[in-house]
């Protein structure tokens, strides 16, 4: 089939001809990004999309008028081919200046939108003209860039050093004429006519982001367990394979329990809105403007904090294709889970696949768990070498476990997969191990909809959470008061102990079995992958360095604990080789004492007298021997008569 496109396509001059930007990395169905948008985007509206965006996005705006503009030509070519969207290809010169549009969308930023071959209109410039045409109580979605952002913390290569073909020019805080950070940018957007409206911090890349969370939201709750949980998993595959100079989970975890999720985010995501002439006091917010404090009750605590304009708190890119991007909106008694689009039911896949593990969608539509995430309070706990509340958290997870089983001592559902890292305490560690009435400390899992195909053991659950926890702190070099020298089995049986429970390293080899199924069918993995997965899971040892991260903190730290382990090994062997020479020589001095005396007169004597007797003892056992024998038929016949 052939469509003319020529209709489509306007040149107005600046197109680039021989360059394309869409060279990145892509998420399915757009990711988290596409899904704000949108959300942003209402039914009918025109929409300009300025700068290089994934086509997946623009497939999640079909109930929209959507213009595009782009300054490379193969990538109008294909859009115009392949979509029926208008699409306008140079510099932002070539738009009409008598049309507006409702949703002006620069997710892939600024410096994408100007073209080489026009003349250089600058950061501020690009966003007066995107301003202009935005039409009164329109929205704008910018993206910008942290330059002193995690992104570019954990990078090998100095920002400052790009010698890419698309780094013509660097941006950095060196260039005054773009902003450097959030306030700066809010003050631009005022300058250019807009309201600022909300923000979205973007985790790991501001590219292309796997998890997009409230600012508001990260700086009022730095302790959750959801936005630590979100965090550390979108940060902990690292970095596309790429080598980096630290964990940029830890460091994204770090940053968000002292208050920076947001100011040391990768990149944000700018909600922005041109006032229309004449607003009444009691019109409602527009879409992304962020919530107002005067709308709550004098004295009434917000429970949670909500999205900007009624949109979710987060979008985090999870689990298969089918399910995509999961939300968190803001309710009255806190946040909610919440799959957009249509849910099919998963019933039947563990048994028609017969992976260990399953996800089922529907389950996500419920509360979020308010709390700590258990695996962050335990490595406090290490760190700090305090035993006690080690005690009592292991304890009381273990008894929760247990509570959770049936007769047969066996766990079902999502409880059989809650590690440590998938579950969170509700008091933040402060309650005992029981209270006065001799309930546990408040545990629930915070994803429900992975779920266990087969009821586990319940020793299996425990022993697979705490090979995690053990794997983590001995790979990761975390401080802790139990011997180096213990491998990640023994930490596991440790822990264990430490929990109340009498685990044996049998029990620990079927939970890392366990971890493989389970890590497999979440990645989907199977054949050749799923083998690879498990000979790399149990290589996994207290000098190694993390699996599947390549960072040179961690390889220096995973060198010296393989120092330190030479280091006594050679000392065992230096003290064994000395032992080894000392009874050495104690034997030499043995056996030259024996032939200095059984080379003596008396020694010969002696031995000539001995002789005889040994020779008497032995025929005297002989014939005692015959005579048993001879008499045993006798006695057997007296016994029959």
């Amino acid at each position: 089939m052939t469509t003319d496109t020529s209709t489509r396509i306007a040149l107005p001059g600046g197109e680039m001809l021989a360059w394309s930007d869409l060279t990145g990395r892509r998420l399915p169905g757009g990711g988290p990004l596409a899904a704000l948008a949108a959300r942003v985007v209402p039914a009918g509206a025109r929409v300009l999309l300025a700068g290089p965006h994934d086509p997946a996005l623009v497939d999640r705006l079909a109930h929209a008028d959507v213009t595009c503009l782009l300054r490379s030509w193969p990538d109008g070519s294909a859009l115009a081919e392949d979509r029926a969207v208008r699409v306008v290809v140079g510099g932002p010169g070539g738009l009409p200046a008598d049309e507006t549009f409702d949703v002006v969308i620069a997710a892939a930023g600024l410096d994408a939108v100007e073209s080489v071959e026009g003349t250089p209109v600058g950061w501020d410039g690009l966003l007066r003209r995107l301003a202009a045409v935005l039409a009164p109580g329109g929205t704008l979605l910018l993206r910008l860039d942290n330059p002193v952002g995690l992104a570019r913390m954990v990078d090998t290569a100095p920002w400052y050093a790009g010698r890419d073909d698309a780094d013509w020019t660097v941006g950095g805080v060196l260039d005054a004429g773009r902003p450097a950070n959030l306030e700066q940018a809010r003050q631009r957007l005022a300058g250019a006519g807009l309201r600022p409206g909300g923000c979205f911090a973007a985790y790991p890349e501001p590219g292309a982001p796997t998890a997009l969370v409230d600012a508001d939201a990260l700086a009022a709750y730095p302790g959750s367990g959801l936005l630590d949980a979100v965090l550390h998993g979108a940060c902990a595959p690292g970095r596309a394979g790429r080598p980096v100079l630290q964990d940029p989970a830890r460091l994204a975890v770090d940053a968000l329990h002292a208050g920076l999720g947001a100011a040391l985010a990768p990149g944000w995501l700018l909600l922005a809105h041109r006032p229309a002439p004449t607003v009444s006091a009691s019109a409602a917010p527009a879409v992304g403007d962020p919530p107002d404090p005067a709308g709550t009750a004098p004295g009434a605590a917000r429970t949670a904090p909500a999205g900007p304009g009624g949109l979710p708190v987060l979008w985090v890119q999870t689990g298969p294709p089918g399910i995509g991007v999961v939300e968190v909106t803001a309710a009255a008694d806190g946040w909610r889970w919440r799959v957009p689009g249509p849910v099919a039911a998963a019933a039947d896949a563990p048994f028609a696949t017969r992976a260990a593990a399953w996800r089922d969608p529907a389950v996500l539509t419920g509360a979020v768990p308010d709390g700590r995430l258990l695996r962050t309070v335990l490595l406090d706990a290490c760190l700090r070498r305090d035993l006690a509340a080690l005690r009592r958290l292991l304890r009381g997870y273990a008894a929760w476990l247990d509570a959770h089983a049936d007769d047969a001592g066996r766990l079902t559902g999502a409880t059989a997969l809650a590690s440590l890292d998938n579950v969170v305490l509700a008091d933040g560690g402060a309650a005992p191990a029981r209270d006065a009435a001799g309930a546990s400390p408040g545990f629930a899992v915070l994803d429900p909809s992975w779920r266990a195909s087969d009821p586990w053991p319940l020793d299996v659950t425990l022993a697979r959470g705490l090979w995690r926890f053990a794997a983590a702190l001995a790979t990761g070099g975390y401080a802790h008061p139990w011997s180096s020298t213990l491998d990640v089995a023994g930490l596991t049986v440790v822990l264990a102990g430490t929990a109340g429970r009498d685990l044996d390293r049998a029990t620990v080899t079927a939970a890392v079995d366990a971890e493989v199924a389970v890590t497999a069918a979440l990645r989907g993995l199977d054949g050749a992958d799923r083998v690879a997965l498990a000979d790399e899971v149990r290589a996994v040892e207290p000098t190694a360095p993390p699996v599947g991260l390549d960072s040179h903190q961690q390889l220096r730290e995973a060198w010296l604990r393989q120092k330190a382990e030479l280091t006594r090994v050679t000392a065992l062997l230096r003290w064994t080789e000395e032992l080894l020479t000392s009874r050495e020589r104690a034997l030499r001095r043995a056996e030259a004492t024996i032939n200095l005396l059984s080379g003596s007169l008396s020694y010969r004597v002696g031995r000539l007298a001995i002789t005889p007797a040994r020779l008497a003892k032995r025929g005297a056992r002989a014939a005692k021997r015959r005579a048993k024998d001879a008499l045993a038929p006798r006695r057997a016949e007296e016994e029959q008569q």
